[in-house]
């Protein structure tokens, strides 16, 4: 019985030759080299000249930060390479992360990071249900307890008195937990208030949409320089005697404020680009204007403008530095002040400090970069072109 899977070899017609594997040149890296960077004269040429561009800049910054710095020493008089000047990060490295606060409490601030990102990982595992308990977590319990860990006190009066954590004032406070304070309530705070704003501004009742409309022109039309002047400065000038505001209370308030403005123009730019179809199949199907927006309008908008809104979040997280002007150390004003130690007055002192500084930003604004193309590529339903 002969064995039907066995194949007898091909017989080629005289003329006809087997299929052969493609050139090497005209699949992998060769191919894509070819066809992006030297498929004719004036791509070699460019490509050519950013190479060396690209060679001299890493090799000056490797120059810089590796060969010639300096990892070792107590004072800018060690210093002496001429390069980056390292030590001045290491030796202050605490002040640059938490400011003032004393170094012995630090721990309440590092127990307050851990939960918030205990509690976040979830969020970003599929596999997890309920995810919105999380998030209620995250948005209306997390801040007391926060506040609680980094302030203290008797956690709003709830414990018996001098039975709670010692006290820390905010004036204490600095480096990048001022940072992350005011970036992530800001956020946290705009993202809604803009989404409210977007739809006021869209709605039929005048007085809704007027307000709106004034509100965000108001606070897009100023610098956001002179509105943390406004909330530091002229705010208590309103306020009952007697009544008084934490600075870093009315910093927060003002770039949340300030923040939501652009986000209502970023949503709103999402609902305009919804086809008005959507609103009327919701409706001929008998939901109510918030179920609409909730359930059919919202969810697809948001969608089209993460870009805009990420772009908006990185910008507020940068505009953070600007607290300076008000007495508030956040991670480059604590940078800043470091280099008004006589112990640290160099020559390579200042651009290592700001290059810290810089690198820190970095960090934190390209993950949420990335992270805000994952989620376009994950919630893509086939409308990119």
């Amino acid at each position: 019985m002969t064995d039907i899977t066995a194949q007898e070899p091909r017989q080629y017609t005289p003329g006809e030759h087997p299929d052969l594997p493609p050139p090497s040149t005209a699949i992998g890296v060769i191919a894509w080299m070819r066809e992006h960077l030297f498929s004719s004269w004036f791509n070699t040429i460019l490509t050519v000249l950013i190479l060396y561009f690209v060679y001299d800049v890493v090799s000056g910054v490797f120059q810089w930060a590796v060969l010639d710095a300096t990892f070792t020493g107590s004072s800018a008089k060690d210093c002496t390479g001429g390069g980056a000047c390292w030590p001045f990060v290491t030796n202050r490295f605490g002040q640059f992360m938490y400011g003032f606060y004393p170094e012995e409490l630090r721990w309440r601030v590092n127990l307050g990071y851990a939960i918030a990102v205990i509690a976040m990982i979830p969020l970003f595992i599929e596999r997890v249900r309920r995810k919105g308990w999380i998030l209620a977590f995250l948005l209306v319990v997390y801040p007391f307890i926060a506040f609680y860990l980094f302030y203290g006190g008797s956690f709003f009066g709830l414990l018996p008195k001098g039975s709670g954590l010692e006290i820390v004032e905010t004036a204490r406070w600095g480096g990048l937990m001022v940072t992350l304070v005011i970036a992530v309530t800001g956020i946290v705070a705009s993202f809604p208030l803009g989404i409210l704003l977007a739809l006021g501004r869209r709605s039929k009742l005048p007085a809704i949409k007027t307000f709106c409309i004034v509100f965000i022109e108001l606070w897009r039309g100023v610098p956001l320089i002179s509105v943390l002047f406004m909330a530091s400065v002229m705010l208590p000038l309103f306020l009952p005697p007697g009544i008084t505001f934490d600075k870093l209370l009315r910093a927060l308030i003002g770039v949340s404020l300030f923040s939501s403005a652009y986000m209502a123009e970023v949503v709103r730019g999402g609902l305009q680009a919804i086809p008005k179809g959507q609103t009327e199949a919701a409706q001929a199907l008998g939901l109510s204007y918030w179920k609409t927006m909730r359930l059919v309008i919202l969810p697809q908008a948001l969608k089209l403008v993460i870009p805009g809104i990420v772009s908006t979040f990185i910008g507020l997280f940068k505009d953070t530095t600007l607290v300076l002007i008000i007495g508030l150390f956040d991670l480059l004003g604590i940078v800043q002040v470091g280099l008004t130690d006589a112990n640290w007055l160099g020559e390579s002192v200042p651009v290592t400090g700001y290059v810290f500084a810089a690198f820190s930003f970095w960090i934190f604004c390209f993950s949420m970069s990335r992270y805000s193309m994952h989620l376009e590529r994950k919630l893509h339903t086939g409308h990119k072109r």
